[in-house]
């Protein structure tokens, strides 16, 4: 990063840049957004076992797949971040998991084996009542690398404007 890029330039590029593998799946509205599974981010290499995108938002209904793209990992939701009323999923190491989104609120997810790392991410589901969760959710504690991989992630989310009330 050069010394005129500054971070709030680098994350807001970054988020960008993360929505676009689910911009297919959006254009033509078959398939599902893809989440991938890797063990190194391929837009930021000091990135190691990493969801790719970090940070989606997309419209209710939408289904997510899991992609396990390199071995080892899985998609699971973090007890406490997400929607009370939504049935949480548990998908097993290693296997690609379809999930599909029908409630607006903010979903905090984890690959189990890696969390500690930091292997972790969000998806908001835009709508009314998209926030309502955002406190308890932000309340979890985390530990390991995952709190701070969560305190970045909740930074970009706001440099998304993910955070603001006219966002659902």
């Amino acid at each position: 990063m050069s010394n005129s890029t500054t971070r709030r330039t680098f994350l807001a590029s970054t988020a960008a840049m993360t929505l676009l593998p689910a911009l297919p799946a959006l254009a033509d509205g078959h398939g599902p957004t893809v989440v991938e599974m890797v063990n190194v981010h391929p837009e930021n290499k000091r990135l190691r076992n990493a969801f790719y995108p970090r940070v989606l938002a997309v419209e209710p209904g939408t289904t997510v797949k899991f992609q396990s793209t390199d071995r080892g990992h899985n998609s699971a939701a973090i007890d406490g971040m997400i929607p009370e009323c939504v049935e949480a999923w548990d998908g097993k190491i290693n296997d690609d998991i379809e999930v599909t989104f029908d409630t607006p609120g903010v979903y905090g997810y984890k690959c189990t084996p890696h969390v500690a790392s930091g292997m972790v991410a969000l998806i908001f589901v835009k709508g009314e009542g998209m926030l309502d969760n955002l406190e308890d959710a932000q309340g979890v504690r985390q530990r390991g690398k995952a709190k701070s991989t969560f305190e970045d992630l909740w930074e970009e989310a706001a440099e998304m404007g993910l955070l603001d009330e006219s966002a659902a």
